[in-house]
């Protein structure tokens, strides 16, 4: 049995996510989780009613406190899930998601950001959302991470990293059509990614001298122009820029030959150009425990890397794997942060 973490930072504040998909029973199974795999101490914005009902009916052996504080978490935490109450405006029907509770989810974003800002938590972590729902009850923000960098007033674009297996992959763009890439990649918004990227990995992951590896969008890195020329035209004078900043950047590298295991020794982090190129890999060499890690908000943000899985909701047979990767990854980060 791992020995819990020291409690000497601020707890974690997870959010509610999609009440009608899995994110309330990985929590309550991750809560079950917390000695096994010395989790540090979170508490949830969510119903106390709703999640109570919710590990009766599902069969978790999980306890669920109503906390009116964060600073309530450390003393709760060893004997129940603590949980700071937001309402749902319509119940809860698993696998069934109902626009009427969607401020609720927001809300539950809104004030996850507000207590970590105010210095009542260490990080935010995120239950997924189900992104329809949201819009339906008139959410206008294309995803979670355009929604913090709104919160948190930020003019510029954060950068989506995620981590598993042994491998980080920071994306350039990311939830476009695959036959739009090309014409949204620029050497600004991958000089974007790249400097984001670098200073994370020096401020929130302790590396000195990140080692930065950049993915060619075609073929064979474009042949030399034969396949494309965004190699010759945008990423190798974006890897140029960098390099004359004093980075460790190598590139534009195939990305058929970047991900095997020698390959990753290489590098720190890879930056991709599209959301598969990176995904795949990281998805196959680690699908269970990937983490989803905003980089360049004023406050740590991971999320656990997969879906609401609405055909899961209710059964119990989700697994909190990744959240329980997110919790930990968020606690390590924060305290990198700290320390820094």
């Amino acid at each position: 049995m791992t020995a819990p973490l020291s409690s000497s930072l601020l707890p974690l504040a997870l959010t509610m996510g999609e009440p009608a998909g899995i994110g309330g029973e990985i929590a309550l199974m991750a809560w079950r989780l917390r000695r096994d795999r010395g989790l540090p101490p979170f508490f949830l914005i969510d119903s106390p009613d709703r999640l109570a009902a919710l590990a009766h009916a599902t069969g978790l052996d999980a306890a669920v406190r109503e906390i009116a504080d964060p600073a309530e978490t450390v003393t709760v935490f060893d004997e129940a899930l603590p949980v700071l109450r937001q309402d749902l405006a319509a119940p809860v029907l698993p696998g069934q998601p109902d626009p009427a509770n969607g401020a609720a989810v927001i809300a539950s974003i809104d004030r996850a950001v507000a207590l970590v800002r105010a210095g009542q938590a260490a990080a935010v972590v995120t239950n997924p959302i189900q992104k329809s729902s949201l819009y339906a009850a008139g959410f206008r923000h294309p995803g979670h991470t355009e929604y913090l960098a709104h919160l948190a007033g930020m003019s510029e674009e954060p950068v989506m990293l995620l981590e598993g297996g042994g491998l980080r992959v920071a994306l350039a763009t990311i939830h476009v059509a695959l036959k739009d890439v090309a014409g949204q990649l620029t050497r600004e918004v991958l000089l974007h990614t790249a400097r984001v990227t670098h200073q994370a990995l020096r401020r929130d992951f302790g590396l000195s001298q990140p080692r930065l590896a950049v993915a060619a969008l075609n073929p064979h890195a474009g042949e030399g122009g034969a396949m494309g020329r965004e190699e010759i035209e945008i990423i190798a004078p974006a890897v140029a820029t960098l390099r004359e900043e004093g980075m460790n950047v190598a590139g534009p590298l195939p990305a058929d030959t970047l991900f095997h295991a020698g390959a990753r020794a290489t590098y720190d982090a890879v930056i991709c150009q599209y959301h598969d190129q990176g995904l795949i890999p990281l998805k196959t060499l680690d699908f269970d425990t990937g983490v989803n890690i905003t980089l360049g908000l004023p406050f740590i943000r991971t999320s656990p890397d997969h879906g609401t899985a609405l055909s899961l909701a209710g059964t119990a047979q989700a697994s909190p794997s990744s959240l329980v990767a997110a919790l930990l990854s968020a606690d390590r980060l924060a305290r990198q942060r700290a320390a820094a």
